[in-house]
Order: structure tokens, then sequence, then C-alpha cells
């Protein structure tokens, strides 16, 4: 692989989104290629997905985990494995993590069996860096404006989420690096391009 991986996780209202567009522009003007990309819903079959996710009725916690790494079998073969062997940065809006967050921590799956799961849907790719956008729950949840089947969730869901996403950052920390979202967006921000930049050092 010649490119570089990153990839940005959080709990709803986290500012993955936000962060993710304003480091894809801020590299873009660096001169560097960047594909911005996201999950679920980048390719066409991960569209289709996205509308049964966000959208659809409550479904069992398998159906839904499959949904989500049906669209990630796509997304790497895609979009992000091809971008990455022309050289590029891929800046991805939730991966991996994001299953072993919400559907083994958050709905009680089966860990192992996930990271099995992800291992095959990915075909062993993994992120060069992680960004984690750490926030309590009851904040990032009222920061969300427009909510979907996920923030309708009960708020122990969402906590478990996060208890989730802090247990992978303690188990990869050299991948994962934890920022406090609750800060101001400009502190979290200039505290990303650190890690970025970072991670540029070691790749260029």
């Amino acid at each position: 692989m010649g490119g570089l991986f990153i990839t940005i996780e959080g709990v709803e209202g986290s500012g993955k989104t936000t962060i993710a567009n304003i480091l894809a522009q801020w590299l873009q003007e660096k001169g560097l290629k960047v594909n911005l990309t996201s999950e679920p819903g980048s390719t066409f079959l991960g569209s289709q997905i996205r509308e049964i996710l966000t959208k659809g009725s409550e479904r069992t916690a398998w159906a839904e985990a499959f949904l989500f790494l049906a669209d990630r079998a796509e997304h790497v073969t895609k979009v992000i494995k091809p971008a990455l062997e022309r050289g590029e940065i891929v800046v991805c809006d939730r991966y991996s993590d994001s299953t072993i967050a919400y559907q083994a921590f958050g709905l009680g799956l089966n860990l192992e069996q996930i990271f099995e799961l992800n291992q095959i849907a990915t075909n062993g790719l993994s992120p060069d860096l992680t960004l984690l956008l750490d926030v309590p729950p009851e904040i990032g949840l009222a920061r969300v404006q427009k909510k979907t089947v996920f923030e309708e969730r009960e708020l122990h869901f969402h906590q478990r989420v996060r208890w989730g996403y802090l247990w992978l950052a303690q188990r990869e920390p050299e991948r994962i690096k934890v920022l406090d979202a609750s800060l101001n967006l400009e502190i979290v921000i200039a505290k990303a391009k650190k890690l970025v930049e970072e991670a540029l050092s070691r790749w260029l």
C-alpha cells in the first residue's frame, strides 16, 4: 500500500464528519491527494444499505452487523484500497472500530466473532491512524439535530459504545489516539492536525 489511511471515530455527535472534512481540506491545501469517504454509504450498494440502516425499522443485532460489514467489504474493495494503491491519503468517517463499538459493545454481539468478520470484510486492511473523538454521550446526543434510529436508542446503549471505543484505544494505543471532543472545536482541530502531521512525517 502506498497511501496513508486515516479514520475518524466516535459516538453520535462527537464531530466526526466536521473533523474529517476539515482535515481533508487542510491536507489538500498542502498539495496532497486526498480521498474523503465515509461509512456507510460511499458506494452504490452502500447508499442502499445506509437507507435501510438509518431510516428502516429496528432489526436484529446480527442483521445490523452484517449490513455494516457488507457496506465495508464493498467500500474497501471499490474505494479505499484503490485510493491507497494510487498513493492517496484516505480520510474515512467511521470504519471497522465502529462495528466493534456499536454492535459488539453496544448490542452485545460476540466480540471475537465481530473481530473475525471485520478481518474478512476489510481483507485485513487496518488504518495507519485513528482519531477517536471522545465525548460523553449526553453531550454528543444533545448536539445532533437530525436524528436516526441510532440516536433514538437508550442512553445506556451509547454509553456502552463509548466504553467500547475507549477499550479499543487502550488495546491499540499506537494506532488509536483519543481526543477530548467536548473541548472547543478549534482546540480539537489543532490537536487532530498535530497527530496527522506526525503520521505524515512517518509516511512521507
